[in-house]
């Protein structure tokens, strides 16, 4: 499983990316801008992302708006749902509307934080991914 961690918080961004790095090969970024950058070369190289955790607070350009940009490539490529990018947003706070916002921006899935690696282990078997539960 190839994983993009996007958080512009160093200590969430480390911790996220230590505990994805359990499930597949793990990139991390800490902005919206290189998010989208590094979404778009792999996708290029016809190595896509297969999950990406996204931070919803971010400076410059929010995890929302990461998440239309990458949903609106998909959809001018065409791509089904059931092949595009999981994604997983992850919150400091358990606002129902920044939730509700991801859910209908197009996310799969939301992380509180703090997170730890039984909480993300559970949400990828969720979504599907082959994962071992800690």
């Amino acid at each position: 499983m190839k994983i993009l961690v996007v958080d512009d918080e160093m200590v969430s961004r480390e911790k996220m990316k230590m505990i994805m790095s359990h499930f597949g090969e793990c990139d991390a970024v800490e902005s919206g801008a290189d998010a989208v950058e590094m979404f778009t070369k792999a996708w290029n190289a016809w190595s896509p992302y297969d999950l990406i955790s996204l931070d919803v607070q971010m400076p410059e350009m929010s995890g929302v708006e990461v998440l239309n940009r990458i949903r609106g490539m998909e959809r001018e490529k065409n791509v089904p749902e059931s092949k595009r990018v999981k994604v997983v947003m992850v919150t400091a706070r358990s606002d129902k509307d920044a939730i509700m916002t991801s859910i209908q921006a197009g996310c799969n899935d939301y992380v509180i934080k703090p997170f730890d690696k039984t909480v993300v282990a559970k949400k990828l078997a969720q979504l599907g991914f082959a994962v071992k539960l800690f």
